[in-house]
């Protein structure tokens, strides 16, 4: 299983970032070969506007089965549904953190956005 995570920094330790669309990185965490790698997303952390839009596609194109993140708008959620990407919101801790809970089945599964467009 590939875990995406939004992140504030580029290590399994950095904090997970609330913000989706704006978070300055994601990890990729792939669970069968226990890796990572960091993806930049600071192009789109600073977009006057789309950085939702933006930041789905590019994590999409990584192929993940779930992303993590605090926050999700409409958007946002709606690209990552249309692939197929299970959403899961917690923002409480750390990366690593973040991908234990997903592993061991702790997250629930959002079934909408959780806040408005152009949420910062």
């Amino acid at each position: 299983m590939k875990i995406a995570v939004s992140a504030q920094g580029k290590e399994l330790d950095s904090m997970v970032d609330p913000r989706f669309g704006r978070a300055m990185c994601f990890i990729i965490y792939d669970t069968e070969s226990e890796t990572f790698e960091a993806i930049s997303n600071e192009q789109n952390a600073m977009a006057a506007q789309g950085a939702g839009i933006q930041a789905s596609q590019k994590v999409a194109a990584h192929k993940p089965d779930l992303i993590v993140s605090g926050n999700f708008g409409p958007k946002a959620f709606q690209v990552l549904a249309a692939a197929g990407i299970k959403i899961a919101l917690w923002s409480d801790g750390k990366v690593s953190e973040a991908i234990e809970l997903a592993k061991n089945d702790k997250l629930e599964i959002a079934k909408n956005s959780n806040v408005m467009g152009h949420w910062k």
